[in-house]
């Protein structure tokens, strides 16, 4: 595990093979931020699937609306939380392997609950999408996610919490 300099600032995602932190940039995109914290705090992204997971680009996850098992999911990708959607926080913090970008549609201001990890350097997102927080540790579990758009068996977020709510 990484050395968490910012607990409250800090997210941790348990997936299937281990946990991975993402330290939040809250000087960057203090709107994202929030409300990725909000969200784990809430429950909302416990057992939400990674929708979208292309090799060599990112893998994709965040729809707390349609994301889980069952019900929807064929539908997901399509939506976000009951918040509204937020808007750009575009800065100049490349796209570099193991940030986190805001997932949205073609409206620069329609970010809402969904975001991708970047497994390379995808830098011609740069100033295009919000780039919020960067895994700090676990990455080589981000690495393990199904591939696949939707994946056969997608695999979920099975936990993610803030790390100053952890004991």
């Amino acid at each position: 595990m990484a050395d968490i300099k910012d607990p409250e600032n800090t997210i941790l995602v348990e997936l299937k093979d281990g946990t991975v932190a993402i330290e939040l940039l809250t000087e960057i995109a203090p709107k994202h931020a929030e409300r990725m914290k909000a969200l784990a705090r809430a429950g909302a992204y416990d057992g939400v699937i990674f929708h979208r997971v292309i090799e060599g680009f990112m893998a994709q996850t965040g729809d707390v609306e349609h994301g889980k098992p069952g019900g929807n999911a064929g539908r997901a990708g399509t939506g976000g939380s009951d918040m509204p959607d937020l808007p750009a926080e575009f800065s100049g913090i490349p796209h570099d392997r193991g940030t986190l970008g805001a997932a949205r549609s073609q409206n620069p201001n329609s970010a809402n609950s969904q975001f991708f990890i970047n497994f390379s350097d995808n830098h011609f997102l740069n100033r295009q999408y919000t780039v919020y927080g960067r895994v700090i540790s676990g990455m080589e579990f981000v690495d393990k996610i199904a591939r696949g758009e939707p994946p056969a068996k997608p695999d979920a977020m099975i936990s993610v919490k803030v790390a100053a709510d952890v004991a």
